[in-house]
């Protein structure tokens, strides 16, 4: 079995979203001074590649503890969408043709090129394509389990529509999972592809951060 990494790397100042606190990463004891070393992390729970759990929107909705881990790994479809311009808005048209075979209880990951940009950068930050409601409702009809996109944000960040577009897939109990990166390897599987995104064990949390990867035998 090998794994193919689809995660974006936390580190201290690491782009993430404008709303959030800019990550820290803060090294408070080393080698020469104390005989080990350790970092004291301060960052919000939705940054770097994490998962978003219907908590996050939804009130009284599940979080990310009480959504079982099987739940976090099954069949994906990686749809690559690429070139995707700024302030794109991501249709179900723009699925219906890429997803014929989109089966229940699967997994999609929108690839949009917009992950290999990853920058702190007014147009990385506030002009990226997004999932528009009206594809989200077209992922929920299907019977999706989880979704995923290359960007801090599947609704996007200068669009109105980011809300409602986290409401309706996490208000149906489908998770979301932001920040991936796709390598050029992954774009050469046949698909669907068994992925997996473990979320670490925050109980009662909104959400998680995690290490999505591809499975390949």
């Amino acid at each position: 079995m090998r794994f193919i990494d689809l995660s974006q790397p936390l580190y201290d100042g690491a782009p993430n979203c404008p709303a959030h606190p800019i990550p820290r990463s803060e090294r408070t004891a080393d080698h020469d001074s104390a005989g080990w070393r350790m970092e004291v992390l301060t960052l919000a729970s939705h940054t770097g590649s994490h998962l978003d759990a219907p908590l996050h929107k939804i009130k009284g909705g599940r979080s990310i503890s009480e959504i079982p881990l099987e739940s976090f790994f099954g069949p994906a479809w990686i749809v690559d969408l690429r070139p995707v311009a700024p302030d794109t808005l991501i249709d179900r048209h723009h699925l219906e043709e890429r997803l014929p075979d989109l089966r229940p209880d699967q997994i999609v990951l929108l690839c949009t090129g917009w992950g290999d940009l990853r920058e702190r950068s007014d147009l990385w930050l506030r002009h990226s394509p997004a999932l528009n409601p009206s594809a989200a409702r077209w992922l929920v009809e299907r019977g999706i389990r989880g979704v995923g996109i290359d960007h801090y944000s599947i609704g996007g960040a200068g669009d109105p529509n980011n809300s409602e577009t986290h409401t309706v897939l996490l208000g149906s109990g489908v998770w979301v999972v932001e920040e991936l990166r796709f390598p050029p390897e992954a774009f050469d599987l046949a698909q669907p592809v068994p992925f997996m995104a473990l979320p670490i064990n925050l109980r009662d949390h909104s959400g998680a951060f995690c290490r999505p990867v591809l499975m390949v035998s």
